[in-house]
């Protein structure tokens, strides 16, 4: 089984970045007195440049990925809803046809 993930706030993430920015220690160190994997402070600190402007092109701000995941929730919505509908219509087409007699 995988291991549980941590869930840090805005505020959490914030400030972790904060500190690597104005302390000049080096991120390992930051990530080991906070206790947080090395692995999702650099993750962090990654988004945080994309966010500012100095991603590479055509990375995804935070505020685009939550847009996209929005986006994406609501095509599963409408798909099933969709779907729903087709099957509601063949029935009531197929009970309509025989019916008739």
């Amino acid at each position: 089984m995988g291991r549980k993930r941590d869930r840090y706030t805005a505020e959490q993430k914030q400030e972790a970045i904060r500190l690597v920015k104005v302390s000049g220690r080096p991120v390992v160190k930051v990530a080991e007195d906070l206790g947080i994997p090395q692995s999702t402070l650099w993750r962090w600190l990654a988004q945080a440049r994309i966010d500012a402007g100095e991603g590479p092109p055509g990375a995804l701000t935070s505020a685009e990925r939550a847009e996209l995941a929005k986006l994406r929730r609501e095509n599963r919505t409408l798909r099933m809803e969709r779907d729903f509908l087709k099957k509601a219509a063949a029935f009531f087409a197929k009970d309509k046809a025989g019916g008739s007699k």
